[in-house]
């Protein structure tokens, strides 16, 4: 990185902060919890560290590359997602106020079919002694999954729609997919007020646990962000792709899960504990938990290391794609 840390200097600092969560990890005790399970997760968790400590010392030039140029494009990023967010709307007559109409919408529907078609403001629970009114509860995890679901979409398909900024040999196509999400951002924060607005008027009062609701929209940020480095490059390559991952948005709602309780399964322990392994359901939960179950993120010690885990994981494998079928895309494009 030019002016900045050597590479020696990096590779210790990210070895000794490896070491400090893989510490961490093994010396946190949950007095709760089964002690076999704790052990398992504990070695699965140190084994991804290891893991991930050998990628990122194998490729390390390929992989500091691209945080590097989104750091000094950081001032051109933002002009670029403002006018990416401008420019979706360019030519209607209501312009951006469409960007904000759907989550409305989508609100305000569910609140009429469950709250008076249905004739029911059933309480959906969350844990022993914590309750939330369905459409509530609902909406904390529609907020989420919305700006997971554009924000994928977006990433994915945004080397083709700025297949002109593509060929030109000194542009640094790898912000890109960056502009789009921060353009998706945007709608998301105002989805994120409103719910909070609804959230106000059915009685709930502000507290210290919503902060941590900036935490969630940042952890699912990076998350899609890691994603859309290898989508976005796989994309140019293999079209249907697109197809692909809006089956997968399809079965990932029902999945996660949004609209249904995972509580539910209860008496299929393991069941639950594969739906669990999705990282979008760190984040929706940690939306539902934030408003309703009052607790810190880091109180669920492990679903953290693990979603930070693979997040890092994720971002590594993108990285390295993307890298790697640059020099061919403005061949194909």
């Amino acid at each position: 990185m030019k002016r900045g840390l050597s590479k020696t200097t990096i590779k210790l600092l990210v070895t000794a902060a490896a070491a400090a969560l893989a510490a961490v990890i093994v010396i946190h005790h949950n007095p709760l919890a089964d002690q076999h399970e704790e052990n398992v997760k504990k070695v699965i968790a140190c084994l991804m560290i290891v893991g991930a400590m050998g990628i990122f010392y194998r490729f390390y030039d390929k992989l500091m590359s691209l945080p590097a140029e989104l750091w000094q494009s950081r001032h051109l990023l933002w002009k670029l997602a403002k006018n990416d967010f401008k420019n979706r709307y360019a030519g209607s007559y209501l312009g951006r106020v469409w960007a904000f109409t759907q989550p409305v919408v989508t609100v305000l529907l569910y609140w009429f079919v469950f709250g008076h078609v249905m004739g029911q403001d059933k309480l959906e629970t969350l844990a022993v002694g914590v309750e939330a009114p369905y459409v509530l509860w609902l909406t904390a995890g529609l907020v989420p999954w919305f700006y997971f679901s554009e924000a994928i979409n977006n990433g994915t398909t945004s080397l083709l729609e700025y297949s002109y900024l593509v060929k030109k040999v000194v542009f640094k196509i790898s912000i890109i997919p960056i502009v789009k999400l921060i353009a998706a951002s945007f709608i998301h924060i105002f989805f994120v007020c409103f719910m909070l607005v609804v959230y106000f008027v059915y009685g709930y009062q502000p507290d210290v646990y919503l902060l941590q609701l900036i935490y969630y929209s940042f952890c699912m940020f990076i998350f899609v962000l890691a994603l859309s480095y290898s989508t976005c490059a796989i994309v140019i390559f293999f079209r249907d792709l697109t197809q692909i991952i809006a089956i997968f948005l399809q079965v990932g709602m029902w999945a996660t899960p949004i609209l249904w309780n995972i509580s539910m399964l209860d008496g299929s322990p393991v069941l639950q504990k594969i739906l669990k392994i999705n990282p979008v359901f760190y984040i929706v939960n940690g939306y539902r938990d934030a408003m309703f179950a009052k607790t810190w993120f880091w109180q669920d010690f492990y679903s953290t290391a693990y979603f930070w885990i693979v997040t890092v994981v994720f971002f590594g494998i993108g990285a390295l794609i993307f890298r790697r079928l640059k020099t061919h895309f403005a061949d194909m494009l």
